[in-house]
């Protein structure tokens, strides 16, 4: 559950921030020896998008001195905003309790604000699957609500499944060149502990492997999802033919 921020309540801030950070750290598969997101202290909790804006500036003017470079999925804490006069939105925001600058607003989504939803879906495209996975991601924690949620899902399973794609020839070439031992652990065992896999499983995708074909196929999660709660939208029979084929897959084993 999320809770929504107002400027003057102080308590509601503090708990937002610590369920949102719980939230992200748990359903991103993150270990206990992983190092958990920091959220900075006060203002309005938003989340990095888009890491080809997200240049931390010392002044709202992209061509302003750079502070730092933040990546996807960092969290920062708006103090305030201002429009340069060529129409660019600025936020003041603060990374830390020590450092803080002037972020492009586009750089950032927030659960808080309006229309966000709608403009981070715009951004889950593109030729990158695991960009794309890692911001459905991002959608998916963020905006639990939306109505938006049934695309955003298609458009995360469609990613994995097309990254299975990619992994299984990663994967087949590593173990070619490295042959397994023929008294070793089960082959399927050492596909599934392919270290490609991991960045994937930190984003909730997760992969079974047909030992028939040597490939990797996702899980289906996010399809299941799709059906189980949102069984009339206009995604739903994608996801039923995806998950058909997915699921085929899985009974040969």
């Amino acid at each position: 559950m999320f809770v929504r921020l107002t400027g003057h309540n102080n308590f509601t801030q503090i708990l937002w921030t610590i369920l949102f950070a719980e939230i992200i750290l748990v359903s991103t598969g993150a270990s206990t020896q992983a190092q958990p997101r920091r959220v900075p202290p006060g203002g309005r909790i938003a989340i990095v998008v888009d890491a080809r804006l997200a240049a931390l500036r010392a002044a709202p003017n992209p061509s302003a001195s750079l502070l730092r470079r933040l990546g996807r999925g960092r969290f920062v804490s708006i103090r305030g905003s201002q429009r340069t006069t060529d129409g660019l939105l600025f936020h003041r925001v603060a990374i830390n309790r020590r450092t803080s600058g002037w972020l492009q607003g586009e750089a950032v989504v927030a659960g808080w604000h309006p229309n966000d939803d709608e403009r981070l879906l715009n951004l889950i495209t593109g030729p990158d699957e695991f960009e794309r996975a890692a911001r459905a991601k991002i959608f998916l924690d963020t905006f639990p609500r939306s109505p938006l949620r049934p695309a955003v899902l298609l458009r995360y399973s469609q990613a994995a499944e097309e990254a299975a794609e990619q992994l299984t020839r990663s994967a087949q070439r590593q173990f070619t060149r490295n042959e397994v031992p023929e008294n070793g652990a089960p082959l399927f065992s050492y596909f599934l502990n392919y270290n490609g896999l991991d960045r994937y499983n930190r984003q909730g995708v997760k992969f079974v492997f047909d030992e028939s074909t040597k490939t990797f196929h996702y899980d289906g999660a996010a399809l299941r999802e799709i059906l189980r709660r949102h069984p009339q939208s206009k995604e739903a029979e994608d996801a039923r033919k995806m998950l058909e084929k997915l699921d085929a897959i899985k009974t040969k084993k």
